[in-house]
């Protein structure tokens, strides 16, 4: 994983706003307290985004909700930690490379995404779209990789590594929807749904029956339901103990990836089955 695919990852789970769905922790356990400066301090940091890495004190106080002066002492705490920096000249602030040894310590999915890397891009030459890996996380879809092709029909930006997204729309997605277990998938089905296309599919009880099929046929073509004109191509990615490790997947023109539907399919689980023979 690259160190911009890291910063990727941290600026796109502190980012609330641009986000799909921000990420949303458990909720305090009765009778412990909750550290009220560490909380204003991730919410700072949650102010910073990929679409906005650098922002000024006014802008940083104004999402985290903060007044000047303790968004001020919060940013000088973590300039000294080594975590925001401050450009005199600018007045912008940042967050710096020191969040990057911070997210060389996650270890979900590192396994997994070692392993298929080099199969993602090797999906992403040969059909000429975007490759993706998926696992379950807390209900949703977690993107721990992204493989862009060289010359790709079109890109992918929505998804990057770090997105949480849910499984109602999307072939990799609702891949993992189809595996899950019964109560992990009625976890999946309680969160928000967003309708994104007059194609996406919203209702529980169809997504059930999508789940079904999915199951059925081994792989999932979603047409048109996250943006119209695009679709994603997802299969399920099994360990060699048969356990359900996660989906691989590729976007990109719909009529580019129906035209060749089969093929496609095949290369994905040709790749499938490749990295699930390789999980420890």
């Amino acid at each position: 994983m690259s160190s911009d695919d890291i910063f990727e990852l941290l600026t796109l789970m502190m980012d609330g706003a641009g986000q799909e769905i921000s990420a949303t922790g458990p909720a305090a356990k009765p009778g412990v307290p909750v550290v009220r400066a560490l909380e204003r301090g991730i919410v700072l940091m949650r102010a910073f985004s990929a679409a906005q890495p650098r922002r000024t004190l006014t802008e940083l106080a104004r999402s985290a909700d903060l007044d000047k002066g303790t968004t001020r002492r919060l940013l000088h705490t973590l300039q000294v930690a080594g975590l925001v920096e401050h450009d005199t000249r600018s007045g912008l602030y940042a967050l710096t490379v020191g969040l990057l040894e911070i997210a060389s310590a996650v270890d979900t999915g590192r396994e997994l995404r070692e392993v298929a890397a080099p199969y993602l891009g090797d999906l992403a030459d040969r059909i000429g779209a975007t490759s993706f890996l998926w696992i379950p996380h807390e209900g949703m879809g977690l993107c721990v990789e992204r493989v862009r092709a060289a010359i790709p029909n079109v890109d992918a930006p929505w998804f990057t590594v770090g997105t949480r997204t849910a499984l109602n729309c999307g072939g990799g997605p609702r891949v993992l929807l189809a595996y899950m277990s019964t109560e992990d998938q009625d976890h999946a089905l309680a969160q928000p749904l967003p309708k994104r296309t007059p194609m996406s599919v919203t209702d529980p009880e169809a997504l059930r029956k999508v789940a079904q099929r999915v199951r059925e046929q081994g792989y999932e073509f979603a047409v048109d339901d996250f943006v119209l004109g695009l679709a994603g191509l997802g299969v399920p990615i099994f360990g060699h103990d048969g356990r359900f490790a996660g989906s691989l997947s590729i976007s990109g023109l719909t009529e580019a990836i129906r035209s060749e539907l089969d093929r496609n399919i095949a290369l994905l689980r040709e790749a499938a089955r490749a990295i699930g023979r390789k999980i420890i």
